[in-house]
């Protein structure tokens, strides 16, 4: 009598865990499934030509002229505030427009490197998100120290 009242615990000790074992696994399936993964350009037009509809993170930077203005950024809030467009250099120096059907992100304009979010169109990037990499304050230049004197009072 001992041993079946042992047996019938152990019994669903047994099936809690498999069920739980089968729920995580089912968890680690769904994930998978819709991660996505960094990517270049070149590897985003062949995976839009094989059909896939993953989304890739594609590493940038963006390239400026002399006065600091990001080359290639259109933004015209009167006329469409939900459009952004802009050039972007991969990490394999493929230059390719970026579309972004969303206001511009706040300071973007200092940002250095960007990743960008979203699928290859026919011939633009199709962004649904954009992380931004902003100059940090503090530099690589030696501080500018000043020699503090007492005074007499």
């Amino acid at each position: 009598m001992v041993e079946s009242k042992i047996s019938t615990t152990m019994k669903k000790i047994h099936l809690f865990g498999l069920i739980v074992i089968a729920i995580a696994i089912g968890i680690i399936i769904s994930t998978y499934g819709s991660a996505s993964t960094y990517s270049n350009f070149t590897e985003a037009e062949e995976l839009a030509k094989e059909g896939e509809t993953s989304e890739v993170h594609v590493v940038g930077k963006l390239t400026k002229d002399t006065n600091g203005q990001i080359v290639g950024m259109k933004y015209d809030p009167i006329a469409d505030a939900n459009r952004f467009e802009f050039m972007l250099v991969d990490t394999n120096k493929v230059v390719k427009k970026v579309v972004y059907l969303s206001p511009k992100p706040q300071d973007f304009d200092k940002s250095e490197q960007v990743v960008v979010i979203g699928r290859m169109q026919k011939d633009y990037f199709e962004c649904n998100k954009i992380l931004m990499k902003c100059p940090s304050k503090y530099t690589n230049e030696a501080p500018d120290f000043k020699e503090a004197t007492a005074e007499k009072i």
